[in-house]
């Protein structure tokens, strides 16, 4: 369980002979599907997706925006610090590679939201955004935020021109609606998103060809992604079709079943995310995305991620600056997120220890159980 001092896969082998029986049973159906009529399982197939996209954009444009005060309220305000935190250090890392070939940096926002990454991308100096999302309450929001950031701006402060779309990304063609028909990206980011694809085959190739078919060669498409071996080694544990803790919830609609694409489970995240979802098979991803030339540098859990980036001083810095792990023992003044027995254990292992220096920085142990079945990706396209 991690905690930091704050001074200073299980891999299921049945389950991925069962996926690699189903990439084998994938490229049979492609050459015996039916002929398409009303009554077709293909037909069906298409009204389910459009009814998961419909509830997916629902979801979305129906959340509050949150001041700040009540943000911090939140019983998983630490555990989303922290996943800030990672895209911070995610997205500096890259633009960092790619301003040491290039000085010009366009970059495209796939599934943006409410433009939670804004900040970020003027941290970084780019100096192009497209920001799409299916959400339409959502890219307002996100505009919203733009405009009032050049707004507060200092005249001589460097902010990026920016453009935004409203389009189901796994079903639409961005190309097809830039202002600009020949625009090239240099980063594709997409957090949190890009398992929604999942639903179907067709929808995973029409997103990945969104991320993909605009990057310059040298260029990056990066994201964060539930790992679904994973859920899937939670799910075998579990005595249920369920699992989770006090602050998430994940339901299967059954086990030992898992094919490649529409592998839906629903997941609650408090106050956060109440949607479908579906698993994401990281070695067919990888084999999809060679179509579009692009090669896979990276791929860590949340933990590994974190604790290789965290021994870099700057990080350890933005992490605390950023309020991205709780105070253990909290202050006169704090209290912990979670007034539930056991849920800081962990830490108070490690505090009793006297070489250790006081305070800790922690995660609860149902937020760091909630972040901790999701992974980092990084791809680059080769020339």
């Amino acid at each position: 369980m991690m905690a930091q001092n704050l001074n200073s896969k299980n891999t299921d082998g049945e389950v991925e002979q069962e996926c690699r029986r189903d990439t084998a049973h994938t490229s049979s159906r492609k050459r015996h599907r039916d002929a398409d009529d009303d009554e077709s399982p293909k037909k069906k197939l298409v009204t389910e997706e459009s009814l998961h996209s419909q509830r997916v954009a629902t979801h979305y444009n129906a959340l509050q925006e949150r001041g700040l005060a009540e943000r911090n309220r939140s019983r998983i305000v630490h555990m989303r610090n922290f996943n800030n935190w990672l895209k911070s250090v995610l997205i500096a890392d890259i633009l960092d590679k790619v301003k040491q070939k290039k000085r010009d940096v366009t970059v495209l926002d796939l599934g943006c939201g409410k433009g939670g990454d804004l900040l970020k991308w003027k941290k970084g100096r780019i100096d192009k955004l497209v920001c799409a999302d299916i959400a339409g309450v959502s890219i307002e929001q996100c505009q919203q935020r733009y405009n009032d950031m050049r707004r507060r701006g200092h005249p001589n402060d460097h902010t990026f021109a920016a453009e935004f779309i409203t389009a189901d990304c796994s079903k639409e063609l961005l190309s097809e609606k830039f202002r600009d028909p020949e625009l090239q990206f240099d980063v594709c980011s997409c957090q949190f998103v890009y398992h929604y694809s999942f639903e179907s085959e067709q929808q995973a190739e029409t997103m990945l060809r969104n991320a993909c078919e605009r990057l310059r060669p040298g260029g990056f498409f990066i994201g964060t992604s539930p790992d679904a071996y994973e859920l899937v080694k939670r799910l075998e544990e579990s005595d249920t079709n369920s699992f989770g803790n006090e602050v998430y919830s994940v339901n299967f609609h059954k086990k030992g079943d898992y094919p490649l694409f529409g592998c839906q489970y629903d997941f609650n995240l408090e106050g956060v995310v109440n949607v479908p979802e579906f698993l994401v098979y990281f070695p067919l991803f990888e084999e999809m995305a060679k179509k579009y030339n692009m090669r896979l540098v990276c791929k860590k859990t949340f933990r590994e991620f974190f604790e290789e980036k965290v021994k870099d001083k700057k990080h350890k810095v933005l992490m605390q600056w950023m309020q991205a792990l709780e105070q253990y023992p909290p202050d006169e003044r704090g209290r912990l997120a979670s007034d539930s027995l056991g849920e800081y254990d962990h830490a108070k292992t490690i505090s009793e220890n006297p070489a250790v220096r006081l305070p800790l920085g922690t995660l609860s142990k149902s937020e760091w159980e909630a972040t901790s079945i999701y992974l980092v990706f990084v791809f680059e396209k080769m020339s």
